[in-house]
């Protein structure tokens, strides 16, 4: 069995009843399919004046005397009917055993149908949910080797073709072959000698269909992995639309887009090719077989004699009603190789290891009492070490400052508190308890985080703020937001707290937006805060604002702050002052200025208010 079939059964068994339904359904669909072709015999025999005249009852001898005891019963049924009432009685009872079996076979059907819809749609929920809790848990460094667009893809329309495309398996090994093989041992009973030459051909149709389906599987992967360039194209345009058309980048993005779109046009084009490709081939390979069994049963009916007509014509349409289910399974077949290539791209994300987990002794820690310590940590993202032997302690209530060029390692000293990334040597103590020896909720329930870039989602202003404090009132988050100095202009909009602020916020500008980021931190009000670059996007004035609120906030609590301009940390404890990942400076904004070192530069460089 595929690898990615044995992933999908636990999703399926969670729906068994419905499968077991299908299956149970399907049978009796198959079954009443070759009784319908079958009740024509009688039909047709009473149309030809065919039928045999059975005065009296007949007995039933066993299983092996049945197909004589069902022509005998009907012929007697028929021969009744006929005396007593006349051919049109006889033609009324023989037509409403077509009726009789016709309807069952449509009620199956439509129950087999209900309960696949069932097991399909349960199906696809699950996956959805597990895969979206797969992706959040997922950690930052994961992302950031890899297209958004693509994981979107992966969510979207690979689970949408699973959905759509392994569920045609339940007809592949239950349906469609038990049709095929209901109405083979129909025939076989009628003629065994046409049946044995109908055998001969289903092997070569079988080779001829495999061969056309042929590196289905390797080409749907290809396609998918393409449609999730061709995503992520179109969420960076989106994103960056304002860059695109500053720099007059239109016609670049365009042709990227569009080579994308054709190199997924021609996957799609030899993928549908051969797929449309499945049911004519099955179909043109019956006819041959049809027109080859009319040739030697038209022999038999006329010279030699051993089948009637009303028996020939049924056979002919059970080998022709074999025609549509091997066109299923040939159509199905493909399908299912599809979908097999969309579930690999599903649980290979679904299968991805998430290296930042609560370690199996992991404890709570519910409070912060002593210092945060920074114990010789190496960190690299990818080669070269962004952190060298860096240590540093933080008491707490203290406010600390990381200061210096880009690229020295401030904003992964964030990184590494939050456990966004562990660190590759060292230690991070809170408490003397090292962070990876805490649960992650815990841990990150000490923190607050305000980012460079004010992350807002499109959810109104109370829900953007309370996502650290979800049962927080309308008072406490009107109290957050005059801390950060928010509600002068969230008390003038339309609809206050409840104002929806856009897509990523895009209804605000950008001092509104992060002090709204910062009135979030507030409301959640944890031990430790940590500001990256908290004030860099705010303008003079929003500055100032912001500046307040943040020392209001920061009082009597432990402050990480990440600065690039050094306005917004003179007040602060301690200055750290980094350069390539490691300590150059240490001391306040005064004792850092008498050194006349690479804090000083940084200072001339910047003019204060």
């Amino acid at each position: 069995m595929d690898s990615n079939l044995k992933k999908l059964l636990p999703f399926v068994m969670t729906y068994k009843k419905h499968v077991y339904l299908n299956i149970f359904f399907n049978i009796f669909y198959a079954l009443f399919s070759t009784l319908l072709m079958v009740s024509m015999i009688p039909t047709l025999k009473v149309l030809f004046g065919d039928t045999e005249k059975v005065e009296k009852a007949p007995i039933y001898k066993g299983i092996g005397n049945i197909k004589a005891y069902g022509e005998d019963f009907l012929n007697y049924k028929i021969t009744q009917l006929t005396q007593e009432y006349g051919l049109k009685w006889a033609l009324l009872f023989v037509i409403s055993i077509i009726i009789t079996t016709a309807f069952l076979k449509n009620i199956t059907n439509y129950f087999a149908s209900y309960n696949v819809t069932r097991l399909r749609t349960g199906v696809l929920r699950d996956i959805r949910k597990k895969l979206y809790e797969k992706i959040i848990n997922l950690p930052v460094s994961y992302y950031s080797e890899r297209k958004k667009g693509d994981v979107m893809a992966r969510m979207l329309g690979d689970i949408n073709e699973v959905q759509s495309s392994f569920f045609q398996i339940l007809e592949l090994v239950v349906r469609e072959p038990l049709t095929i093989l209901f109405s083979i041992i129909t025939m076989f009973i009628i003629s065994p000698k046409l049946t044995l030459f109908v055998f001969a051909f289903i092997p070569i149709s079988g080779f001829i269909i495999s061969r056309v389906g042929k590196n289905l599987k390797a080409k749907s992967v290809k396609a998918q992995n393409e449609n999730g360039i061709f995503i992520s194209i179109l969420d960076e345009t989106l994103s960056g639309l304002k860059v695109v058309k500053g720099y007059n980048a239109e016609n670049s993005f365009i042709k990227k887009f569009n080579d994308s779109i054709n190199r997924l046009l021609q996957l799609s084009n030899s993928i549908g090719n051969k797929n449309n490709l499945a049911s004519p081939l099955s179909e043109f390979l019956g006819i041959i077989t049809i027109a080859t069994l009319l040739w030697f049963g038209a022999q038999m009916v006329v010279e030699e004699q051993t089948i009637s007509s009303a028996t020939f014509i049924t056979y002919i349409a059970l080998a022709y009603t074999i025609l549509t289910p091997a066109k299923a399974i040939s159509k199905a077949s493909y399908q299912v190789k599809t979908g097999l290539a969309a579930a690999e791209r599903v649980f290979t994300l679904m299968d991805q290891e998430n290296i930042i987990t609560d370690r199996p002794n992991a404890v709570e820690k519910k409070s912060f009492e002593d210092k945060i310590i920074l114990k010789d940590i190496n960190f690299k993202y990818e080669n070269e070490n962004v952190l060298k032997h860096f240590s540093l302690e933080i008491p707490k209530g203290k406010t600390v400052a990381l200061v210096g060029q880009s690229g020295s390692g401030k904003s992964t000293i964030a990184n590494l508190l939050t456990r966004f990334y562990d660190v590759n040597e060292g230690k991070i103590l809170i408490d003397n308890t090292n962070i990876q020896d805490i649960k992650l909720e815990s841990l990150r329930d000490l923190m607050g985080l305000v980012t460079q870039d004010s992350i807002l989602f499109n959810d109104t202003i109370k829900g953007n703020i309370t996502l650290g404090k979800l049962d927080a009132t309308d008072e406490e988050v009107i109290e957050a937001l005059k801390i950060a100095n928010a509600y002068e202009f969230v008390k003038d909009l339309p609809e206050g707290i409840y104002t929806n602020v856009g897509d990523s916020g895009n209804k605000l500008s950008g001092g509104q937006k992060q002090r709204l980021s910062i009135a979030r931190a507030v409301l959640k009000n944890p031990p430790i805060m940590i500001l990256d670059e908290a004030t860099s996007a705010l303008d003079t004035e929003s500055e100032r604002l912001v500046q307040i609120a943040l020392e209001n906030m920061m009082q009597n609590r432990t402050s990480i702050v990440i600065a690039h301009r050094l306005s917004t940390i003179q007040k602060a404890d301690e200055i750290v002052v980094m350069h390539k990942g490691k300590i150059v400076e240490k001391g306040n904004h005064e004792e850092l200025l008498v050194l006349n070192g690479t804090y000083s530069k940084l200072v001339s460089m910047q003019s204060f208010e």
